[in-house]
């Protein structure tokens, strides 16, 4: 069986195919490429070869063709696939001005972090979206009566808006996470061997810049091969929006109840045994996302312990786990958007009276 985001059947429930391209074994490559392409261009800067040299290595790089399957032995045997990528490019270009004073991780942080920040520009659009959608949710029904419940009993009359602006306020806050998320996690990585750009001497600062201003980077004074909070705080927020819809997905299963009827949704999935029913199928998914990345987020943070100067423990626990988390956040931001579409009516015809 494979993961929910690509099961066959699973998947119409719970995958999100922009983010998945994002994420993929070829975009992941691409990026690879687009690192040593842009590594072969600099190297110069740092005296790894001439000029000339680098500009026909970087070239050559970006008309090669290499398959994703290509690198699966070379991971099985290494435990990453960019020694067998780097054996297929010199094979395949004739270059040798490759790789040299970088490592591995350099090459995997960064197509990782390529990955991540395409997806956060994804992601901001549709929390920019869904804040649309809820703004034009309270529009119509804001002003309509709605009993308010604490610790799920009957409290006093509210307005819908004072239920819809627990869902949409924090959107705003998310935004704004985001962009202050973009300068700690949206970098380059260029250590070399030891994380220390030794072999690069006094041509570090120049080739970290020049490479991160190809990549659309930003650059940084010294490598984060075992400093993790940029990843780690990626998934926090991932989590935190999931827990914001998790939010409004519970509120509309309980406000669907029978019995209660304060929420009226067409679209609702149906029920094999009882087809009366309108099960509220995409509030529960918002439920189950957003429990999903809370779950995920202590992995990560488990992921920030390194040994020294490299863990490959750590280090691939989160290739497990940030992919999976990304999509279940972008998903989560597309159902909540479909969600609102449902929605007929909303409101207690008359709380208390």
């Amino acid at each position: 069986m494979t993961g929910v985001f690509d099961h066959p059947w699973l998947s119409g429930l719970f995958a999100d195919d922009e983010i998945a391209a994002l994420w993929s074994a070829e975009a992941q490559l691409s990026s690879m490429l687009a690192f040593e392409s842009a590594w072969s261009r600099h190297g110069h800067l740092a005296g790894l070869w001439s000029e000339a040299e680098g500009q026909s290595a970087a070239d050559a790089i970006t008309s090669v063709q290499i398959e994703p399957e290509e690198l699966s032995d070379g991971t099985a045997q290494d435990g990453v696939c960019v020694p067998a990528l780097v054996r297929l490019l010199k094979e395949r270009t004739g270059a040798t001005a490759i790789h040299k004073g970088a490592t591995s991780q350099d090459v995997i942080d960064t197509a990782t972090v390529l990955s991540l920040e395409r997806s956060l520009d994804l992601i901001g659009g549709r929390l920019e979206r869904l804040d649309l959608d809820l703004s034009e949710l309270e529009s119509r029904f804001g002003e309509k009566p709605l009993m308010g419940r604490t610790r799920m009993q009957a409290a006093m009359p509210i307005t819908v808006a004072d239920r819809v602006q627990t869902w949409r306020l924090p959107l705003a806050s998310h935004r704004e996470r985001l962009e202050q998320l973009r300068p700690r996690a949206a970098l380059v990585q260029i250590g070399g061997a030891a994380g220390d750009r030794a072999a690069l001497g006094e041509g570090a600062e120049a080739i970290c810049h020049a490479v991160a201003a190809d990549l659309g980077l930003s650059a940084t004074p010294r490598s984060w091969h075992a400093m993790r909070d940029g990843i780690a705080e990626a998934g926090s927020l991932m989590s935190l929006i999931t827990g914001t819809l998790g939010k409004m997905g519970q509120d509309i299963c309980l406000m669907a109840q029978q019995g209660i009827d304060e929420i009226r949704m067409d679209g609702g999935g149906g029920s094999s045994a009882m087809p009366h029913k309108q099960n509220p199928v995409l509030a529960e998914l918002l439920v189950t996302l957003a429990r999903f990345n809370a779950v995920q987020v202590s992995g990560l943070h488990q992921a920030m312990i390194h040994e020294q100067e490299r863990s490959g423990a750590a280090w691939t626990l989160e290739w497990m786990i940030l992919p999976q988390m990304v999509q279940a956040t972008g998903r989560a931001l597309a159902v909540a958007s479909a969600l609102t579409t449902q929605i007929v009516d909303i409101g207690s015809p008359d709380p208390l009276s």
